[in-house]
């Protein structure tokens, strides 16, 4: 059932990889790890499709959700170290109209820390036509009242910062966010990663197999942490549902729907191969077929905790960097050391950086995962795996 390599010194992660699958925990997925810069451990198996089809192989695409959010970050990161942005200017300097309803001191610094408060778009709930035209989208976050004083707490930005953080990338370069990833950092380093997928990929992408009733799925409601995110959500009076359910006008129904990775959602809808973001985690923490995507100084910030503690929205502890989750609270991997950087989806995807060990890690799965962010069992014990191995 599994295909691919595997250097014995990671024989660990392999034997994990296997067992999620050996378990039911898996339909089909894909894990690799870089190491120093290159591919160590490039594995596959399952089935792309739920009537199990079509055989999962080493390039089969799949909807990394929330992943997302950090290719777009990296993109933001770049023009930071090419001088083309700085992260302690506001927003408002590129993005003017981002100054309305007291966010114009708002820093770059702030919104990738999500810490600008803009968290909610409940006033016009992001639809399918929006996404295709995407300005709708940022002018209601130009227009968005922040829903804490900006900078004086935090809270994850699920369904706004990649389209703010396009915003800013169109502003300063002329090109959208998955555009500008695309043509610079994508296509030049053979990144197989898209924000918006064109046509002739699709046929490599995975069906995701999603619950049977959306309804039914309690996002963690026996784990104790998780409780408040529960209670939360389904209280429409609550910040949380206004800025999840109710700033959406679709959800897990259009998981299959080939036209919402077609468009450009930046927060929610890319799409990647594990060795595709396992090599985007490597450039950005390293040399990379002689290109290093930001300086060491740079990264020192990435991964330095700007946000920790009680999340506004997930109502839990969450920790960010610079466009990343770090570790700390339920939704990074406990066996992920400090000074690692990363995220999660909703599709069980995780991608996972460790510049001190030279390790990036990505996984892909075609089964959505029963936590929110996909920081389920399976890559739980995947990295605790890979720290093994190393260790």
């Amino acid at each position: 059932m599994i295909s691919g390599e595997c250097d014995p010194r990671f024989a660990a992660v392999r034997v994990i990889f296997e067992r999620n699958f050996a378990d039911g925990l898996e339909a089909g997925a894909s894990c690799c790890v870089y190491a120093g810069g290159r591919p160590v451990v490039d594995l596959w198996g399952g089935h792309a499709d739920a009537d199990r089809q079509r055989d999962w192989q080493q390039d089969t695409l799949a909807n990394i959700a929330s992943v997302t959010k950090t290719l777009a970050a990296t993109a933001v990161l770049t023009l930071v170290d090419r001088g083309q942005l700085a992260l302690d200017e506001p927003v408002a300097r590129y993005w003017p109209e981002f100054a309305a309803a007291g966010k114009g001191e708002v820093t770059l610094r702030t919104l990738l820390s999500h810490r600008a408060g803009v968290v909610s778009l409940a006033h016009h709930p992001i639809t399918y036509d929006d996404e295709v035209a995407g300005v709708p989208i940022m002018d209601a976050i130009a227009a968005a009242r922040p829903e804490w004083l900006p900078d004086t707490a935090h809270g994850y930005h699920g369904l706004t910062i990649g389209h703010a953080l396009s915003a800013i990338v169109l502003r300063v370069t002329g090109r959208t966010v998955g555009r500008w990833f695309g043509d610079e950092l994508a296509g030049p380093l053979g990144l197989d990663c898209w924000i918006g997928l064109p046509d002739p990929e699709l046929a490599r992408l995975a069906e995701m197999i999603t619950p049977a009733d959306p309804e039914s799925v309690l996002l963690g409601a026996d784990v104790p942490e998780l409780r408040p995110l529960y209670e939360a959500l389904n209280d429409p009076s609550s910040l949380t549902y206004r800025a999840m359910y109710a700033s959406l006008d679709f959800g897990w129904e259009s998981a299959n729907d080939p036209r919402f990775v077609q468009v450009e959602a930046p927060s929610t809808d890319g799409v990647a191969s594990a060795h595709g973001l396992a090599r985007t985690y490597a450039a950005l923490i390293g040399e990379l077929d002689g290109v290093r995507l930001v300086r060491p100084e740079l990264l020192d910030q990435v991964r330095r905790p700007h946000s920790t503690g009680l999340d506004q929205v997930l109502r839990f502890r969450t920790d960010f960097g610079l466009g990343f989750m770090l570790p700390g609270g339920p939704l990074f991997p406990a066996t992920a050391p400090p000074g690692t950087f990363g995220h999660g989806g909703a599709t069980g995807s995780f991608a996972l950086a460790d510049p001190d060990r030279g390790l990036t890690l990505g996984y892909v799965p075609n089964r959505g995962s029963e936590l929110l962010e996909g920081n389920d069992l399976r890559i739980n014990n995947l990295v605790a795996a890979l720290y093994r191995s190393v260790e």
